[in-house]
């Protein structure tokens, strides 16, 4: 009788484990197995290609992967999700460095450590929203950027001004209200420079500032429209009904936590968002330091800004601010605010319930 040699891999009931370092234009690809390294390579930034390389080179073995979240966004994720790849995005400052890979850094050395750190167990992957909050997302944080944008334009245009001695009249200048109305605008537009040039110039400004402004307004009604509509019309009834909260806020709190159950609780949140104290503590020491400089750089922002409404609407928040304010210079105050702020976030989005506002006696 003759003995069959079989020629076919077989890797049923082993882990691989790929780490891959995401770039433009090419992937650099580590792969590892429970007790070796496997191999090292560069390939186009197709989720199918390497696919295909682990199917063929390592056929029945389950597939664990891992990259950095980053200009890329998740599409990645998805494909290898879809392909039967068990992916996971992670924090680039979550990933455990050693200091000599500090020191020099590559595209290898990189995707080997995620490699690495995949098979320790060492990483967790960080939470990946569904499609439609991630252009629902796209859509408000593009509303923040022309806000930041228009805000350049008016610096540019005073810029100008100044440069070529051109006073602003007072009645512009002494009120927020005067400052960029119609009126205002139409003072601009009659400024008249030295050449043609220098009015050529304020010209360009001015129509760029109020191209962003038309787009600013139409952004603002496209999320008024989309506020009204399901499933976003509930959380932000919820959200604006807390003092301080408005819609472009609620919307901008719905989309970046989008399911307020990935949070354990109100001091999970505000880890979150960046509201919590910096800490350094051994032994008998305790030391207790300044606000986190790890944030949502939006979210705590646009809940500090609220604070400060809160405070004129709220009775509760003004009588907490008063108290804060006895041992607390103002902006330490207000961040004690918005924290408390950050709690009544929490409540309305966990138990669906919209705020109702304490009556102090």
């Amino acid at each position: 009788m003759k003995t069959v040699r079989s020629n076919e891999l077989n890797f049923d009931g082993q882990n691989i484990y790929v780490g891959i370092d995401v770039h433009l234009k090419s992937w650099s690809v580590a792969i590892l197995s429970e007790h070796s390294a496997l191999r090292r390579f560069s390939q186009n930034p197709e989720p199918e290609a390497l696919h295909k390389y682990l199917a063929s080179n390592y056929p029945g073995a389950t597939y664990f992967s891992v990259y950095e979240a980053g200009f890329c966004g998740f599409w990645i994720h998805e494909k290898l999700t879809s392909l039967g790849i068990n992916n996971i995005v992670v924090n680039p400052a979550d990933v455990p460095t050693m200091s000599k890979e500090k020191l020099r850094k590559t595209d290898a050395v990189d995707c080997n450590k995620l490699a690495r750190e995949l098979r320790s167990g060492s990483l967790e992957g960080i939470y990946v929203p569904g499609t439609e909050s991630l252009e629902m997302r796209s859509l408000i944080r593009l509303r923040n950027l022309i806000v930041k944008d228009s805000t350049r334009a008016k610096n540019r245009i005073k810029s100008l001004l100044r440069f070529h001695g051109v006073e602003i009249p007072e009645e512009f200048t002494r009120c927020s209200i005067g400052c960029w109305s119609k009126r205002f605008l139409n003072w601009l537009h009659s400024v008249e420079l030295s050449t043609a040039y220098g009015k050529k110039t304020l010209e360009l400004h001015l129509e760029q500032f109020v191209r962003l402004r038309r787009m600013l307004l139409q952004e603002t009604r496209a999320i008024r429209d989309i506020s009204r509509t399901e499933p976003f019309e509930k959380p932000i009834r919820l959200l604006t009904s807390v003092p301080g909260i408005g819609i472009t806020t609620a919307a901008t709190l719905m989309v970046e936590l989008d399911d307020i159950a990935r949070f354990s609780n109100a001091e999970h949140l505000a880890s979150f968002i960046g509201l919590i104290p910096m800490c350094h503590s051994s032994g008998d020491n305790d030391a207790v330091g300044d606000i986190t400089v790890r944030r949502h750089f939006m979210l705590r922002c646009l809940l500090v800004e609220a604070a400060w409404i809160a405070i004129r609407k709220d009775p509760a928040m003004t009588l907490a601010y008063g108290e804060y304010r006895k041992r607390m210079n103002p902006q330490k105050s207000i961040i004690k605010i918005a924290r408390r702020l950050v709690n009544r976030v929490y409540f309305v989005l966990k138990h669906q319930k919209e705020y109702v506002p304490c009556v102090v006696k």
